[in-house]
């Protein structure tokens, strides 16, 4: 718990020692000699410079990690003993985790509490979990004709790309790395350009912790060179990507123009929330409703973006969220007291006003919100923003937002509610507020999302598993499934 003031935690965040190497075959490598700033989204302070890996650098990573796997120890140890460097890393994660919910902090602009309560917290879980799950798992010997022996073994499935988003740094990348390194894979971990600072502090963790060289490198870049080259690149066989649909397509042709590499998508969103008029508790709906699509500044895949409510109750509901709108704290986001930091960077609170533009020339309400704000700290900052009577097929019913701007759609009939929720491209989340057990089994069913969430929102832990349908892609981070997509069942059959 951050037990600490504002004033205190500027001071702490100003001494950071930030990293400025990409992290291969574990030691930091200063890379090729270009380079991007980070820039912070609280204040547009540049934080420091990393490198801007190309083609030959991530070719760099690859072998690195080719080699571990090849003729490293990693794969070779006893799954026990692989799942004690993993709780390792938990345990470095726990004890550096105020330095870290700094970073990310600064990098990304979430509330630092959130980020420390919430992001880390998460981050060291997946490790600690999948640590424990290292040796847990089981190969077959299914009953076959009785002059033979067939069996079925799980095994690394080799080099893992793992190229991943800014909004949750470091939960996303713990997604797919802890995962990964359980199953016996090495890893070239690639961060998005506008979070790379706590994905290389990861990496230097994890070789402290005791991974072996290689096993897990972290390069830094731009998605059209760094990470079309690790989608590109012969000697990866396994690419898991969380972001966008339309850089989910280009993974996609990459492995295509390639090795056919599998490729593992979880993309966009663009989730129902849906309150029915017997929702046992409307003002907690409401509350709920709210805190899911202004959480993390809105800049999230599964964001309730889209509120769609019974006509009976839809001005009361959108009257509480709006109220929880106009009374929500944006701040500094190194402030303890902060509810809604900074957007990610200036190019993205752009486009978000863009949306808000839209919403308004497509004749929906602006009922909160929608202008920038705290203008003078030359941060990236927004409103909490909310519309209401937001027609289906307008961009803001449509469109994936990607922050704290809320579209409030009224319906009549169940039927018309079902027809709303699963129209349009996406199908990663939905909610649903009902009293009733039958309406919540039959909706639930009826929903095409990979989560769905009853009477809640943004539930569940690590035995679950998470990810999308439709355009929102395939696979799933989280849970013993997350495994399938680090290893390859080998059946072997003896002749007795």
């Amino acid at each position: 718990m951050l037990d600490v003031g504002h004033d205190e935690l500027l001071r702490r965040a100003r001494a950071l020692d930030l990293p400025s190497a990409h992290h291969i075959g574990g030691v930091d490598e200063p890379g090729g000699g270009s380079s991007f700033a980070a820039v912070s989204p609280r204040d547009g302070r540049v934080l420091g410079e990393v490198p801007d890996a190309g083609a030959a650098e991530v070719d760099l990573a690859v072998t690195a990690a080719r080699r571990a796997f090849d003729s490293g120890p990693w794969p070779r140890l006893a799954p026990a003993e692989r799942g004690r460097v993993l709780l390792r890393v938990a345990g470095l994660l726990e004890e550096r985790r105020e330095e870290l919910a700094l970073t990310v902090t600064l990098e990304m602009g979430k509330p630092v509490t959130d980020a420390y309560e919430i992001e880390l917290r998460a981050a060291i879980e997946t490790f600690r979990w999948y640590g424990q799950l290292a040796d847990k798992l089981t190969d077959e010997a299914p009953h076959t004709a009785p002059d033979a022996l067939a069996l079925v073994t799980r095994e690394p499935a080799g080099v893992v790309g793992a190229v991943v988003p800014w909004n949750f740094p470091l939960t996303l990348a713990s997604w797919k790395v802890a995962p990964a390194l359980a199953a016996g894979c090495a890893v070239v971990l690639k961060p998005s350009e506008f979070a790379p600072l706590s994905a290389l502090l990861l990496g230097r963790l994890a070789t402290e912790a005791g991974l072996p060289p290689g096993v897990l490198n972290v390069v830094t870049g731009y998605g059209p060179r760094a990470g079309r080259a690790l989608g590109l690149h012969p000697e990866v066989d396994v690419l898991a990507f969380t972001g966008s649909t339309a850089v989910g397509r280009h993974f996609l042709r990459y492995a295509a123009d390639s090795n056919l590499k599998r490729v593992w998508l979880e993309l966009g969103g663009k989730s129902p929330n849906i309150i029915l008029p017997d929702a046992p508790d409307l003002d907690l709906a409401a509350a709920t409703a709210a805190w899911g699509i202004f959480f993390n500044q809105g800049e999230m895949c599964t964001a309730p973006s889209r509120l769609l409510v019974h006509a009976s109750v839809a001005e009361r509901v959108t009257d509480a969220v709006v109220a929880r709108a106009r009374a929500l704290r944006v701040g500094d986001p190194l402030d303890p007291a902060t509810e809604m930091g900074a957007l990610v960077s200036e190019a993205h609170l752009g486009r978000v006003l863009g949306h808000v533009e839209a919403g308004v020339g497509e004749g929906a309400r602006l009922r909160a919100g929608g202008s920038r704000t705290l203008t003078g700290t030359g941060g990236s900052y927004l409103e909490p923003t909310v519309f209401d009577r937001v027609r289906p097929g307008a961009r803001l019913f449509r469109e994936e937002v990607f922050g704290p701007v809320l579209a409030v759609t009224a319906f009549d009939g169940l039927d018309e509610a079902i027809a709303l929720a699963n129209a349009g491209d996406y199908g990663l989340a939905a909610g649903l507020w009902t009293a009733d057990l039958s309406t919540a089994h039959k909706v639930s069913r009826a929903l095409r999302a990979g989560t769905v969430w009853v009477n809640c929102y943004e539930e569940g832990d690590l035995t679950v598993p998470f990810g999308g349908v439709k355009q929102s892609g395939n696979g799933r981070d989280k849970s013993a499934h997350a495994l399938e997509k680090f290893t390859d069942l080998k059946t072997t059959w003896i002749s007795l």
